[in-house]
């Protein structure tokens, strides 16, 4: 009898614990997350601003049957809004699409660290040799053409983190898509080049983190 009563004063205890280490697990998630979202509200991070400055186009012709070949070099300028974050682009990608078909290969940029309230600056070539697309929209992207108007959107995807003082978060995903609104036949509409045409743009671009 005295050794069943032994026995369930250890059980007693040993549950005791196992809550006690629970609850103190608990607690300490409890403040960490508390803490995480008050330095969050302080802080009240912004997501970077892109902006599509100008697209130089050299070549975009449509070739029998349906195949696209282009070459264009874009401006795109990213601002950082914070006043005590800055952010690291450890990844970014750029490439253009007519009507949510890619028809450039992706370019990476280079990985660069954007400080307060700081402007980066990049102006990649974009390509594709005889890129394969639908048959209508090659039938829609002559159409455009012929009107002298085409709608492109010059598209960003990769990773970044956020710095707060010496903390470093982990990845996070951003998307930015940028509209290029394009006169073809315009004369008026770029400065025309030995190569090729410039458009000055100025497009505020929608980003996704």
């Amino acid at each position: 009898m005295s050794e069943k009563i032994i026995c369930e004063k250890h059980d007693c205890k040993r549950k005791k614990l196992i809550r006690a280490i629970l609850a103190g697990i608990v607690v300490f998630v409890i403040l960490v997350l508390f803490v995480i979202l008050l330095i969050w509200l302080i802080l009240r991070p912004t997501s970077p601003q892109f902006m599509l400055q100008d697209v130089t186009v050299y070549q975009f012709n449509v070739t029998s049957p349906n195949f696209l070949t282009s070459t264009i070099q874009v401006t795109v300028s990213s601002r950082n809004p914070n006043d005590k974050i800055g952010i690291y682009y450890d990844k970014l990608d750029i490439y253009a699409t007519y009507r949510n078909q890619q028809f450039t290969l992706p370019t990476l940029l280079l990985p660069t660290y954007e400080g307060h309230k700081d402007i980066n600056v990049w102006s990649p070539f974009l390509s594709g040799n005889s890129v394969p697309i639908a048959p209508y929209l090659a039938t829609a992207l002559n159409e455009d053409q012929s009107a002298g108007f085409v709608l492109i959107n010059v598209k960003l995807y990769g990773k970044l983190r956020w710095k707060v003082g010496t903390w470093i978060s982990g990845h996070y995903r951003i998307n930015v898509k940028c509209p290029a609104y394009i006169r073809f036949g315009n004369p008026g509409s770029g400065v025309t080049f030995h190569t090729g045409i410039k458009y000055t743009l100025s497009q505020s671009c929608g980003t996704d983190i």
